[in-house]
């Protein structure tokens, strides 16, 4: 009998030592080599002090920053363990609503946030991604469209031309991965440091 499950634990253990220590071990520290910014996680510093990563959004609420898209996510409650609270951009939570299109409760929130929005820039139409979440709730994003709505807003809390905030957005878009995969955008975190940088706070 140990002859036939001989082989099977030694197939076993092979495996386990190549796909589960051998290969991720190679791969990080390829990874490590050839994109260490990526691999660390792309974090964000400034002063020499990290202030965030490009890949998991930030809530930003003040006037004069640019505000990204709604999150989802959620904590627990800090009261009742057994609540739980909603905690914007939460990177371990990552979640969607899971509101269908015909839900109540989803489209009362789009209308109310349309309304406030409608307030900002009432001349232009509201982009769709600042009054809808991301499938993770940590999109760090978004479209170029939603990044010059908030420009009057922007300007007129740091007293600043909208010329001059809108030429900083438009340095700021990045294009398609590869020229091809997925859509123009905007990280708001680097916008919001750019801004910072360039003019009035």
């Amino acid at each position: 009998m140990l002859k036939e499950i001989r082989p099977a634990i030694v197939i076993l253990l092979a495996l386990t030592a190549i796909t589960g220590l051998a290969y991720p071990l190679a791969m990080t520290g390829l990874a490590q080599v050839l994109f260490p910014y990526r691999a660390g996680g792309s974090l964000i510093e400034r002063d020499d002090k990290v202030i965030g990563s490009s890949l998991i959004g930030q809530s930003f609420t003040e006037a004069k920053y640019f505000h990204g898209r709604p999150s989802a996510t959620t904590a627990s409650d800090p009261e009742d363990a057994s609540k739980t609270i909603a905690a914007p951009y939460n990177a371990s939570s990552s979640m969607g609503s899971n509101l269908g299109p015909t839900s109540k409760a989803l489209a009362g929130r789009v209308e109310r946030d349309v309304a406030v929005l409608k307030k900002e820039n009432p001349s232009a139409q509201v982009p769709v991604d600042l009054v809808t979440t991301s499938g993770s709730g940590l999109d760090p994003d978004i479209s170029p469209e939603a990044a010059l709505f908030q420009v009057p807003r922007v300007a007129a809390a740091r007293g600043l031309p909208e010329a001059q905030v809108t030429a900083l957005v438009k340095h700021q878009v990045e294009g398609r991965s590869f020229g091809m995969l997925g859509e123009p955008r905007v990280n708001v975190l680097k916008l919001n440091l750019a801004l910072d940088q360039s003019g009035r706070h």
